[in-house]
């Protein structure tokens, strides 16, 4: 099999393009150049921008592919963009959509690929919506053969699921953690969350590349591990040694405290985090028999935390974010004080 991957250096995308190479396929990278270390060996890159239309059609004139997945596609104007360069191209094309694009608040907190999709809270997801909804049009009336795949929170050992965090990622929230700070978790801690190692994301995807009944469906990939946040953070201070310092705050009050900081917490909590999910994997493990996610999060919290706590490159300190929580914990110690 002949795959393109746009991107292919992410934390989804990097674990799909090790799997590829290592069950030996041709893999094409089209990114910037810019993850060389996340390259794996025996792929080829081609360096472009896939936003300049004109120059990636010069750089893609020529060739076909068995697959093609876009990774960094997020608007309808990417999506009708990569239907311009590869319409006639590839037998397949892979839209990467997201599992928030699901119905929010959700009727059942079994998601199903039959449940609706509507996301009020988050712009991100609006997105991804309309991407779908432009290319199922495409699949029906031109017969743009498209696979829709759905993550949800997926990790890989340069990331920690966490509740909140900055624009500088997971490191400012494990400081915290190691120096003994409280780190803030939306509601009780108690709402249930699925997050899924990045090896497991691959085996699912890779098994849908090629795959023929897949062409015109839409499927989500995850764990069928689901966890409390509080499990999630307590899993994290236990790899790290500490111990875990929970300050547990209404989802309504971060979001109108954030927007008052310059954060939009709006999305990620009642577009997303906030709300109980469990997801039923039926559909991806009839397309790929022999797909199951084996990697438990204490697992891969045993590979993520040594890690980054062994390269300083990951550990991107985020004193505006850090300075935040400092204020909400000071603000809950003084409304404590005044009941």
């Amino acid at each position: 099999m002949k795959a393109l991957l746009i991107g292919g250096t992410g934390t989804i995308s990097a674990a799909i393009s090790r799997r590829l190479c290592e069950l030996g396929h041709e893999l094409v990278l089209f990114n910037r150049g810019s993850h060389g270390a996340r390259v794996p060996d025996g792929a080829r890159v081609i360096a472009g921008d896939i936003r300049d239309e004109a120059e990636a059609a010069r750089l893609l004139d020529g060739l076909e592919f068995d697959v093609a997945a876009d990774f960094i596609a997020f608007e309808p104007e990417h999506v009708q963009r990569d239907y311009r360069l590869l319409r006639g191209k590839v037998r397949q094309y892979i839209f990467i959509s997201s599992a928030s694009a699901y119905q929010k608040p959700p009727v059942s907190p079994v998601i199903t690929e039959s449940t609706p999709l509507s996301n009020p809270y988050w712009q991100y997801s609006r997105n991804k919506i309309a991407c779908e909804e432009w290319l199922t049009e495409r699949f029906r009336e031109d017969g743009f053969p498209i696979t829709i795949v759905r993550p949800s929170h997926t990790y890989d050992d340069c990331s920690v699921p966490l509740a909140l965090h900055g624009s500088g990622g997971c490191w400012q929230v494990l400081l915290r953690m190691l120096r003994g700070q409280p780190v803030l978790i939306h509601g009780d801690g108690s709402s249930l969350w699925t997050v899924t190692h990045s090896g497991d994301f691959a085996k699912g995807f890779t098994g849908l590349m090629g795959n023929p009944h897949a062409i015109g469906m839409a499927v989500h990939i995850t764990s069928d591990e689901s966890l409390t946040w509080t499990q999630i953070h307590e899993t994290v201070a236990a790899r790290l040694g500490v111990e875990h310092k929970p300050l547990y705050l209404p989802s309504d009050f971060i979001i109108g405290a954030g927007k008052r900081h310059g954060y939009d917490f709006e999305g990620t909590l009642w577009g997303d985090k906030a709300r109980s999910v469990v997801f039923d994997n039926t559909k991806i493990k009839r397309l790929v028999p022999d797909f199951i996610a084996t990697t438990r999060f204490d697992q891969g919290m045993a590979e993520t935390i040594p890690n980054i706590l062994s390269r300083p490159e990951l550990q991107k300190e985020d004193p505006a974010f850090d300075a935040f929580c400092d204020k909400v914990c000071a603000a809950m110690e003084t409304a404590r004080a005044a009941v």
